[in-house]
């Protein structure tokens, strides 16, 4: 399938520059097939980094002068140096942030495209190039005078001879084998047509150099400042294209992509091209998707297609010359169908709208705007839904499941229920100098919206105690602890006391660090939320009695929270009593439960 390339750089390369598209797809698909990590991933000559090349070339250099090609031979080494020191430094984990989401959208908007780009050779006339679908669509249909019947009908017949042999291929294991034979069975069909009857009116591919390529090291180094820019764009695209398409056939045959050692394969199959006269290659969408159809399980095919691109530049090329466009132009377009991927939209509206929302954009913005431009939209868009959810993280209040001392989401469990007086809220989420600011707006909201209805213990008449469970909160950064020392301020001067519950060893470090453990006081860190709970029912219990035996001082002389529970002798209610809301008569403290477990060392 080496030779499907030439369907987009026939007309993309100056004619005196087919030798070097041909002979970027020989020597990269080698090199590639040893340190790449892909199995189907086909590394060859594409026509979006070719239109890249001619379009900045152009503008430097005329097409028809030799130093065209020289600086198409320097962008291919300059490019696998980028991708090289990306791989080395292990910059991989920047392609984490193409969601499956992003890829699936693109793939599907990017099938639809090339599918539509094959159309010439079906109808008969030219149309304009473009990865964008409106032109596609304008072009085919003011062309439509041009149509011509023997290109669209062969090629509709060799189009349905393709599907019904991958659809036995699928459906019939002793018929796999016609999987990888469909391709070759259209070539064959169609070139026995064009030989036997030598039809006008459908076109060939013509004439192809002959002869391998021989090594030479690349020239006019003098252009490499000016160049640079143009390297980074195409080493992007490459990358989000290549990585893009190798992660989607990854996750359709079942393993896992190694994105650093991607990079490298990438990196290193265009330094070797360069010295063999190829210009940027990466992964090609067509070819790969072929690769995938025709059941490729290793990187052995690969250079099986090397083996076979490079007999065909020695022997074959005189055959070639008779291949039906139309012919080749329907097995990309079979290869295509199967990557338009409705299933994945289908799924995502059922579980997850967010992604689903993301798939679309990331279609419509491929399809509309360009497969680059696409791919981009929707890693920016992914990125700020990441951003998004880090800033505005789940907080749950919590309550105790009946009959237990574990404490839960009461979204998640309305049968658990609360106390009167205390607020048990969980962060689900670091907290830093992003999300701190919402974080505390939740906490005020929580204090107000008070739910009464499975509220128990003694009855008071607002929040007294706010609990935070701290369990999966993994990190906290100084503007974090300067605002939880602003909340717990802000607290005490509502006579409201701030607890903490069950922080891990790095942020209860810091905490203490930062001295906001002893700002809070270390009586008031407990490693259980139950444990916190007990300690504030007391404290509530002392309040409630406070309240009715005490008249009501003036504002001047009115105690805070603080000194009402200093004020308390060791009488109170058992746990038990508490957390039914017994109103009875009150008995010694030392017959509550004895296993609370204080996070630090009391004060004495």
């Amino acid at each position: 399938m080496g030779f499907v390339s030439l369907l987009h750089l026939h007309y993309v390369l100056p004619p005196f520059s087919l030798h070097t598209c041909f002979y970027s797809g020989f020597v990269p698909v080698f090199v590639y097939a040893i340190f790449g990590s892909s199995r189907q991933l086909a590394v060859g000559p594409v026509a979006l980094v070719s239109l890249l090349v001619s379009n900045v070339l152009g503008g430097i250099v005329d097409s028809s002068d030799a130093l065209y090609t020289e600086l198409a031979i320097l962008l291919a080494l300059m490019v696998g140096i980028l991708e090289c020191i990306m791989g080395l430094l292990r910059l991989g984990w920047i392609m984490r942030f193409i969601s499956h989401s992003v890829i699936s959208g693109f793939t599907t908007a990017s099938a639809i495209v090339i599918g539509l780009s094959q159309a010439k050779y079906f109808l008969g006339y030219s149309i304009v190039r473009s990865s964008k679908i409106v032109p596609l669509i304008k072009s085919i249909i003011s062309g439509i005078d041009g149509f011509s019947w023997p290109p669209f009908v062969m090629g509709s017949v060799i189009l349905a001879i393709l599907l019904v042999m991958k659809h036995l291929g699928k459906t019939r294991k002793y018929l796999r084998f016609l999987r990888a034979a469909g391709p070759l069975t259209a070539v064959v069909v169609g070139t026995t047509f064009v030989k036997i009857f030598n039809p006008s009116s459908i076109s060939l591919v013509g004439d192809i150099p002959q002869g391998l390529p021989t090594f030479s090291i690349p020239k006019e180094f003098g252009y490499v400042k000016s160049l640079i820019p143009t390297a980074l764009l195409i080493t992007g695209v490459a990358i989000l294209e290549s990585v893009g398409i190798a992660k989607a056939l990854a996750a359709k045959n079942g393993y896992e992509l190694d994105s650093n050692q991607e990079l490298f394969g990438l990196g290193v199959a265009n330094v070797c091209g360069a010295f063999f006269s190829a210009y940027p290659t990466t992964g090609s969408f067509s070819r790969s998707a072929v690769n995938h159809e025709s059941g490729a399980k290793t990187g052995v095919s690969g250079i099986v297609t090397g083996i076979i691109m490079g007999c065909a530049l020695l022997f074959m090329t005189p055959l070639f010359e008779y291949i039906p466009l139309c012919a080749l132009a329907a097995i990309v377009i079979s290869a295509v169908i199967g990557l338009v991927d409705y299933d994945e939209a289908i799924f995502l509206w059922r579980v997850d709208k967010k992604d689903f929302l993301l798939w679309t954009i990331t279609f419509v913005a491929t399809l509309f705007l360009g497969i680059e431009i696409g791919v981009l939209i929707g890693v920016g868009v992914s990125l700020a839904f990441v951003i998004h959810e880090s800033a505005n993280p789940h907080i749950a209040v919590l309550g105790r499941l009946p009959g237990t001392t574990v404490y839960r989401n009461k979204e998640q469990y309305p049968d658990a229920y609360t106390y009167n007086g205390i607020v048990i809220v969980r962060i689900d989420a670091p907290i830093y100098f992003a999300n701190i600011s919402y974080i505390k707006d939740r906490l005020r909201e929580y204090e107000l919206e008070v739910d009464r209805s499975t509220r128990r213990g003694p009855e008071v008449d607002r929040v007294y105690f706010v609990i935070l469970e701290m369990a999966p909160v993994t990190y906290v950064d100084s503007s974090a602890v300067q605002a939880l020392k602003d909340l717990y301020h802000e607290y005490t001067s509502r006579d409201i006391q701030l607890a903490i519950s069950n922080p891990n060893r790095d942020v209860l470090l810091t905490l203490s660090k930062s001295g906001l453990v002893d700002l809070i006081g270390k009586d008031w860190c407990f490693v259980r939320v139950h444990d916190a709970v007990q300690v504030c029912l007391q404290h509530v219990q002392t309040i409630k009695e406070t309240s009715k035996t005490t008249a009501d001082p003036s504002p001047q002389e009115k105690p805070s929270l603080l000194q009402r529970l200093l004020r308390q002798h060791g009488e109170g209610l058992s746990i038990p009593e508490l957390e039914s809301g017994y109103q009875g008569q009150s008995i010694s403290s030392t017959e509550t439960d004895p296993q609370l477990e204080p996070l630090l060392s009391r004060k004495s």
